[in-house]
This record gives structure tokens, C-alpha cells and sequence, in this order.
């Protein structure tokens, strides 16, 4: 009966292990904030910015499969390519190491072990919980309750095998792992991915060491297993992704195959050499040292060679023979977006918003096609069904994107996330209601065409100056939201109240053509139809600059 307490003990305590684990990385995220979103920037730059990107973001999210999987997710909406991945990837396997060494920490100065002051973070951080009203306040207990229940399960995890610490079934378990390299890393794989998390897997090695039951051999060759067990994640993860991420994925496997390979026939040798060390027995600390070691020097040793990891990807990932048709841009609709990237909520956040720029960009190529038509005489009805056609995108990407912000206000995202979000609901609604005008205007066009109508010289010019106007408010609400601009912003209320002002102006010289017969009153109505359409986009375009500057007023 101890035994079936033992086992339910260390079962619980893992639990609450990887409970408290998850709980304290997204109070981390949420508290990284807009620091999270700046990284991404980063990416994009060279690719030894992406290993210490990727080793900060998994520091903070406590979770190398979860970034390797977030990369995926980016190659897979084209927001980075694979080199730059190569480098995130690499970086992801340092910044997993700062669990190992938090959780090592147990065998520091009694004062300093975290299931000593464990507890009372805890109820710190539910005290906070409970009684402050400030976001930040909550998400530093966010952080604190998941150290607190990380480490006393850890407790639990530790109290629940120490009565076996002189078991030999354990001692020669271990001696068998270290006397069969392969068996040792395959130990180390399976168990990590069936938890999915190298962090956890390492977690329990450390308990066991803490209570002398694991040795030297052992520990290296299940350390080495664990580091291509968490692979299993992110290959799971890129079925049912393009080529590419399926290659990103692969380079992950790859990189950490070949160090487990370097470092298991170097490990083989030294161990042959010092068979004593090989059988003694190893700290929880000694294993965050060798688990830091590795990833460090397999990184330093496979950086300079990352494009030729990408290549070996591309033999083991091949292209069909059959190439892709090229899309054009209209029909990459949601090119940004990928659950993946949800791994991250900040990162999902601001991919969300790349694709709301993407939308944007759509809709003012469309409008750029009806500015065109409308001062023709002869427009070309091809051009005008393909303004139709690509309306019928932008009704696609609205439900993507609502349906994709809808999922993404469910996440681990602060509270000034989350009205942002909200606030991001109105944008997107707004771009879909100037890809309806634009339809409209489109109709018009055709429809004055239809009777033969044609604008007079004076009102060719009119929409000409109006068009031209409402085409630049309208970008420049795309351009604030791209670059969170508040000045762009501004610029657009400006230039709407510049448009007001000339609708007013052209629809009373348009009467007075009317009343002089210049024009048919058909082609008079559809007219004065096509100004009001541009006003109303306008209007939205004003709108969209709203939401960024209350996006601002937010960061404030």
C-alpha cells in the first residue's frame, strides 16, 4: 500500500511540476508584454539574433518544443525563412537549460532552496491575486503561484522516492542505461516525447539525482535522449504545414541528432577512460552543467554550419515534382496566420496584426483598380471582375481573422492584450466594409457603362482629385497600423476632413452641372452614388486611425 502512495505522490507531484511550470510562464509572458512583440523584429534580422531570441523566448516560456513550435508556425506563414529559423532552433535548446538550473537550485544553501521559500510565495502571490486590482500586480502572482506549486511539486516529486534511494532495482536500472549508450538516449527520448517537454523530463532526472539514485553514465546518455525526444513536438506539429516548415522541423531534429551523436561517442571515450567517475553517483546541479555545456557547444559547433542544415532539410524534405501553381496575392489569404504561432500569445497577437496589414494592402490594391476604371470611359470589365473577385477574398480573410481573434483572446495575453484584440475586431470590420464600397463603386462603374454613360471632363476630374485623396487616407491608416504609428494616425484625420470637404464642394458643382444639362441624370445619379461610396471610405479609413490611437492610449 506505501508503494501505491509513493507512485500517487509522484504522480501528483508531477503534475503539479508541469502545472506550475505552465502557470509561471504565462505570467511571464503576459508580464514580457509588448517586449515579446518587439522580438519578432528581431528575427528578421541576422540569424545570431535568432539564437538569442529563441533562448530568451524559451527562457520565459519554459519550453523549447513550444518555441521550436511557434518557429514552425512562422515558416509556415513565411514571417521568417529557414535560416533565420535555424538560428531560433539552435537558441531554443540554450534557453530550455534555465529550468534544469532553477530546479538544481534545491541543492544550494538550505535558506536558498525553493521548496523551502516555496510555500511562501505562494501565498504571496494568492494574497496579491486576491486583493490587488492592478494588471500587473496579477501577473506577478501568476508568476509567483506557478514558482510556488512548480517547486512543491518538485517536493512532492522527491519525498515520493527517497525511501528508494538504496533499491537496487533502481541502481542497476541506471548501471544497464550507462553500460548501453543507445539504449540510454532512447530512454531519454521516448520518455521525453511522451511528456512533451525536455524541461519536465530533465526535471525528473534531477529528482532522481537528488536522491543519489542515477550515475554519471546514465545521466549523460538519458540528457542526450531528452534533447531529441522534445523533436517529437514540433514534427507533430508541422503535419499538415508547407514544405518548408516540415524542413524547419527537420532542422531541429537534425541539430540536436548530431550533437547527441558528437557528444555520445566523445562521452563513450571519456567514460572508458574514467570508469570510476562513470559510475559515481551525479547532482542534480551536474546534470544542469552538462545539460548547459552540451547545448552551448553544440550550438558554437553547428551555427556555422546552419545553411548546410537547411540544404540537408531540403534532401530529407524534397519538393514534388509537380510545382505549385504561383497564387497571386489576393488568394494567400491569411499568409501570417498559423495555430502554431499560438504556442506564444504575444506572438500570435502581433501575426494577427500583420495579416489585418496583409488585408489592408488587398483591399487597396482593389481600390486602386476602380480609381483607374472610374475615369475611363470604356473600363475594362475584366479588371471589374476581378474587383469582384477579390472582394470575395476579403470577405474570406474578415472570417479568418475574426474566427483567429476570437481563439487568440482565449490565450495567456495581459489585459491591455485583450483590448487590444478587442479593438482589432473594429479594424478588420472596417477594412471589410471599404472592400464592399469599393464593390460598389465597382458596380457603378459598370452599370453607367452598361447605359452608355460618360463623365464629363469637369467630373472626370472631380472624382480624380477625390479618389486620390480617399486613396491616400485610406493608406495611411494601413501604414499606422503597421507601424503603430500615432502621427500616420493623425495625418489621416487629417486628410479626412480634407475629403469632407471636397465631397461637399464637388457634389454642388455636380447640381450645378445637372441643372445646366451638362451630363445625362443617369449617369448624374450613379455619379453622385460613386462620391457618396468614397466619402464612406473615407470615413472608415478614419476609423481604422481611431483604433491605433486608442491602441497608443493603451501602451500608455
Amino acid at each position: 500500500m506505501q508503494h501505491i502512495g509513493n507512485l500517487f505522490g509522484f504522480i501528483g507531484g508531477l503534475g503539479m511540476f508541469l502545472y506550475g511550470m505552465n502557470i509561471m510562464a504565462e505570467g511571464l509572458q503576459k508580464s514580457a508584454g509588448n517586449k515579446m512583440k518587439q522580438l519578432l523584429g528581431y528575427l528578421t534580422n541576422n540569424r545570431l539574433l535568432g539564437v538569442l531570441v529563441g533562448a530568451l523566448v524559451t527562457a520565459i516560456i519554459q519550453s523549447s518544443s513550444a518555441t521550436t513550435v511557434m518557429v514552425v508556425g512562422f515558416v509556415n506563414a513565411q514571417i521568417i525563412n529557414l535560416t533565420q529559423a535555424a538560428g531560433v532552433i539552435m537558441g531554443a535548446n540554450i534557453g530550455t537549460t534555465i529550468t534544469a538550473w532553477l530546479v538544481s537550485a534545491s541543492e544550494w544553501s538550505a535558506f536558498l532552496k525553493p521548496e523551502f521559500i516555496a510555500p511562501l510565495i505562494l501565498g504571496i502571490g494568492a494574497f496579491v491575486l486576491m486583493f490587488a486590482k492592478k494588471e500587473k500586480y496579477h501577473q506577478f502572482s501568476e508568476i509567483a503561484i506557478g514558482f510556488g506549486i512548480l517547486f512543491i511539486g518538485l517536493s512532492f516529486m522527491s519525498d515520493s522516492i527517497s525511501i528508494y534511494r538504496e533499491s537496487p532495482i533502481f541502481s542497476k536500472a541506471f548501471a544497464v542505461l550507462g553500460g548501453n549508450p543507445i539504449l540510454g538516449i532512447l530512454t531519454g527520448a521516448v520518455v521525453t516525447a511522451i511528456i512533451q517537454s525536455s524541461s519536465a523530463s530533465v526535471g525528473i532526472l534531477q529528482t532522481l539525482a537528488m536522491n543519489g539514485i542515477v550515475n554519471w553514465r546514465s545521466a549523460v546518455f538519458i540528457t542526450l535522449g531528452q534533447n531529441i525526444g522534445t523533436c517529437v513536438t514540433a514534427l507533430l506539429s508541422s503535419i499538415g504545414a508547407n514544405k518548408t516548415a516540415k524542413r524547419a522541423a527537420v532542422i531541429h531534429l537534425l541539430f540536436n541528432v548530431m550533437g547527441a551523436i558528437l557528444f555520445g561517442i566523445i562521452m563513450v571515450v571519456f567514460f572508458t577512460i574514467n570508469q570510476v567517475w562513470a559510475v559515481s553517483q551525479i547532482s542534480s546541479t551536474q546534470i544542469s552543467i552538462f545539460h548547459t555545456i552540451f547545448n552551448v557547444t553544440n550550438t558554437i559547433i553547428l551555427f556555422p554550419f546552419a545553411n548546410l542544415l537547411v540544404k540537408l532539410s531540403g534532401k530529407i524534405v524534397k519538393d514534388t515534382e509537380d510545382a505549385e501553381e504561383e497564387l497571386d496575392e489576393e488568394e494567400l489569404t491569411m499568409r501570417h496566420l498559423d495555430t502554431r504561432i499560438m504556442e506564444t500569445p504575444t506572438f500570435a497577437v502581433n501575426s494577427g496584426i500583420e495579416e489585418i496589414v496583409h488585408m489592408g494592402e488587398v483591399t487597396m490594391k482593389n481600390y486602386s483598380r476602380i480609381h483607374t476604371e472610374m475615369l475611363k470611359d470604356k473600363p475594362s470589365k475584366s479588371r471589374l471582375e476581378r474587383v469582384e473577385k477579390t472582394e470575395n477574398y476579403i470577405n474570406d480573410m474578415e472570417t479568418m481573422l475574426a474566427q483567429y481573434f476570437v481563439q487568440v483572446s482565449t490565450l495567456a495575453i495581459s489585459e491591455q492584450q485583450r483590448l487590444m484584440v478587442n479593438n482589432l475586431h473594429f479594424v478588420i470590420n472596417d477594412i471589410e466594409r471599404i472592400g464592399d464600397y469599393v464593390k460598389n463603386i465597382a458596380d457603378f462603374i459598370e452599370r453607367n457603362a452598361g447605359i452608355g454613360g460618360i463623365f464629363s471632363d469637369g467630373a472626370k476630374e472631380d472624382l480624380r482629385l477625390m479618389s486620390e485623396k480617399v486613396g491616400k487616407a485610406f493608406e495611411l491608416s494601413i501604414n499606422s497600423i503597421a507601424s503603430d504609428s500615432m502621427e500616420l494616425a493623425d495625418q489621416v484625420m487629417e486628410v479626412e476632413e480634407e475629403v469632407d470637404k471636397i465631397e461637399a464642394k464637388i457634389r454642388e458643382k455636380h447640381i450645378n452641372r445637372l441643372s445646366k444639362e451638362s451630363c445625362k441624370v443617369e449617369s448624374g445619379v450613379i455619379f453622385l452614388d460613386i462620391i457618396n461610396c468614397l466619402e464612406k471610405i473615407s470615413d472608415h479609413a478614419e476609423n481604422i486611425a481611431k483604433c491605433v490611437k486608442n491602441e497608443q492610449t493603451l501602451h500608455k
